[in-house]
């Protein structure tokens, strides 16, 4: 075979893949849609579908007004956002470090927000964005401390993901005994925030997810070719012009801020950054990128999660409870799967 005929094999290929890569976000776009057009439209009560255009538009519409633009809106927005920061992050980081495992959430990151946002609320008696803020700069920090403590001349996944599960498990037990600790006045919240909801959404919440979306979730989108070519190996990719430290180095800060952010608005939403990944990959074909659509699965994790969680169980529960009941099966089935098969983290 010519050269020739090589390189027009290989732009009939990623023709093929791009054109796939679309059609999927664009059937994952429309299940969101579809999913956002339910939680705007049926509640308590049903809310006609012109109500709801005419409150989108702009127009007051006695009752739509108030259940539409003041309660439903918002909480929709919010999840969205959130959903795509934690599963572009969560897939990111996967990708990255070669396991289904080496996700924000299992890796110790999303503790380290939390255990930040504990001690705000329980001892410093913080509340708002004061909350927030600290949560980010935490996380931000506990994923410094994770790489440094990774580091022996570079990076290696594996060893990154244990000392993340380390650090994680260490950071449990000081939310545990914090919690142990705390007045009753603060208990409830804590664990409100630690359960992650989406409750008292507003709208102004969405502006630093949108700010993170725009910065960090840019940063990933733009790795995205790197990170796929390092899925053949580091030699491999470098072999390919990838320029593996600053890959690895863009990416963690953009998962992390994604991340973090996240966790600050709407507390540690369990495993949305962790499964959203796996189902991309699941449902796309081999060496199709995966990023888009985890983040469109996120969403609509986010999204559908909090409107059965309030809705269709028995009960009303945050999202976090409802993610965590899909999540928790998975990780053990993976566990399981990778111990069978004698495979590594």
């Amino acid at each position: 075979m010519s050269a020739l005929d090589l390189s027009a094999r290989v732009a009939r290929h990623r023709r093929s893949v791009s054109r796939r890569s679309t059609r999927l976000a664009l059937a994952l776009l429309a299940v969101l849609l579809a999913g956002l057009a339910l939680t705007l439209m049926l509640g308590q009560s049903l809310t006609p579908p012109l109500d709801v255009l005419r409150v989108l538009a702009g127009h007051d519409v006695p009752g739509a007004s108030f259940t539409v633009g003041r309660l439903r809106l918002p909480r929709a927005i919010i999840s969205i956002l959130a959903g795509l920061s934690f599963g572009l992050g969560g897939a990111a980081c996967q990708t990255l470090l070669r396991s289904p495992l080496a996700s924000p959430d299992i890796i110790g990151i999303s503790a380290g927000s939390s255990a930040a946002a504990v001690f705000a609320i329980v001892v410093l008696a913080w509340t708002g964005p004061a909350v927030s803020v600290l949560a980010v700069v935490c996380g931000l920090g506990t994923a410094c401390l994770i790489y440094l403590l990774a580091w022996r001349g570079g990076v290696a996944g594996t060893r990154l993901i244990l000392v993340g599960i380390g650090i994680s498990a260490m950071l449990q037990s000081v939310i545990a005994y914090m919690l142990l600790q705390a007045p009753e006045w603060s208990l409830q919240e804590a664990l409100r925030w630690l359960t992650g909801s989406v409750n008292g959404a507003r709208l102004p919440d969405a502006v630093p997810l949108l700010l993170s979306l725009g910065v960090f979730g840019t940063i990933l989108l733009a790795q995205g070719a790197n990170l796929q070519a390092m899925q053949l190996g580091d030699d491999k990719a470098a072999a390919l012009g990838v320029r593996l430290a600053r890959t690895r180095l863009l990416t963690i800060v953009a998962v992390v801020g994604l991340i973090a952010v996240a966790t600050a608005v709407v507390g540690p939403i369990a495993f949305v950054a962790f499964l959203s990944g796996p189902i991309a990959a699941r449902i796309a074909a081999p060496g199709q990128p995966v990023l888009i659509p985890a983040a469109l699965i996120g969403a609509a994790l986010v999204l559908l999660g909090d409107y059965a969680g309030q809705f269709l169980l028995p009960g009303r529960y945050p999202v976090g409870v409802v993610t965590g009941a899909l999540g928790a099966p998975y990780l053990i089935y993976l566990i399981v799967r990778m111990n069978r098969a004698g495979g590594t983290i």
